[in-house]
Order: C-alpha cells, then structure tokens, then sequence
C-alpha cells in the first residue's frame, strides 16, 4: 500500500495509517458509484487490501459497534475484538457462532421494551446494554460502552446504524474504502434514514492506493442545515 496524502510514503502499513483512533470511527466500503454491497454483501467489493485495512481498524478499537441486520447479512463470527450489537427486538441466533465460539464477549444493546425472555436468553451469552426505552439511544450507548472502558469505537454498519449515529452527532471519522467497481442496481448507500436536510463537513486526513482501491481517512466536522444555503 502506498500513502498519496498527506505525504507521498511507498510502502505504508495500514497499522500506521490509522493508529490513532478518535472516539467513534465508521469503517464502510463503497464501489465507484456509490453501491455499499453486492447481492446484499459488502465483501463482494472488497479485496486483500481492503481487508489489511479492515484488520489494522479492528485492531486500534476498543469495540467494534454494529447493527443486527449487519451481523445476519454478513455472518459474523467470533472476534478478539469485543463486538456490540445493536437490536431494539433483542432477537438474534443466540445458537450462532458469534455466541457459541470462544472470542471476546458479545455485547447487545437493546432497550427497556424488548421482550424479557430473548433479554434473558441474551444474558446468557452476551452482556446486555440497555440504552432507550422504544428506540435504541445511542449517545446513551457510546457513553455507557465509554464508561465500561470502550473509549474507541469502531461501527461498521449497516447503513441505518450510519445514519443514527450521524443524526445523533456522534461520528468523528469516515474511513471510507472505494473499491474499483460499478455495480447499478438500487443498492443503499453508506448511510440511510439521516434527516436529509442536515450535511457534515467531511476534511480528508489521508488518501492510500493499491491495487486500484482508494483508502480514505476522512474527520468528520460540523453540522450544516442545506436549507441554509443561497
């Protein structure tokens, strides 16, 4: 991998790319125009690089955040990394890998009106984090998993979770993959179900290539109203 911005570096390990967590860092992979996932996954965009990257972030987080549909689509499996699930329903394969296997403990976030018995069946694999009372409040979650010495997430979707978390305000970096493909169809975007007339300013902190696949570090800034516009 070689560093195009901010200073020319051929080689660069992605370690020192991004070995400076903020407090909450998204990590999402696009094609050229603008599709997240192929047949409903996104590791259909991705290549080695790519994972390196998916690797190096893993490695610099605390916890890695991510919703239900998320870990369904893309069959997550155990991780060293602790992995924080988010569910309102509390309803997930409590016989999965994910749950069954050695690795970190799971965390589910859920809230006070999920069902008691999948609460309990929760319990029983994973901590359960109770952050809301009919929708997941994730300013709420971020500080209690901060609280619990989590002071660097990593969330990696999908798309709603994305867009919950810009809503909220809580996203301070975009590492954003660009993967050298057209892919049509009507797959969602990176981010879906943020009010549409708020926008943030993204400042690039860095730019990699190789093999054709961008890398980009982007911090995220402050909130614009677009209805603010001339």
């Amino acid at each position: 991998m070689r560093q195009l911005f901010p200073a020319y570096l051929d080689p660069v390990q992605p370690a020192e790319v991004y070995a400076d967590p903020p407090a909450v860092r998204v990590n999402m992979i696009s094609s050229a125009d603008g599709a997240a996932s192929v047949d409903g996954r996104s590791g259909g965009l991705g290549g080695p690089a790519d994972r390196e990257v998916f690797h190096a972030l893993r490695a610099a987080a605390d916890v890695v955040l991510v919703g239900a549909g998320t870990v369904r689509d893309e069959g997550y499996g155990p991780s060293k990394t602790v992995l924080a699930i988010v569910s309102r329903s509390c309803h997930l394969d409590w016989g999965a890998p994910l749950f069954t296997r050695p690795g970190a403990r799971p965390i589910v976030i859920t809230v006070a009106t999920a069902p008691e018995s999948e609460r309990a069946r929760a319990r029983e694999v994973a901590d359960v984090l109770m952050a809301g009372e009919d929708t997941v409040d994730l300013r709420q979650a971020v500080g209690e998993l901060t609280a619990r010495g989590h002071h660097h997430v990593l969330a990696e979707g999908g798309a709603t979770l994305n867009g919950a978390l810009l809503a909220a305000g809580l996203i301070d970096e975009l590492c954003l993959t660009l993967s050298p493909h057209l892919v049509g169809g009507a797959s969602r975007r990176i981010v879906a179900g943020a009010p549409s007339e708020v926008s943030r300013d993204l400042v690039l902190r860095s730019a990699c290539e190789e093999d054709s696949f961008l890398f980009l570090r982007y911090a995220v800034g402050s909130s614009n109203d677009s209805r603010k516009g001339g």
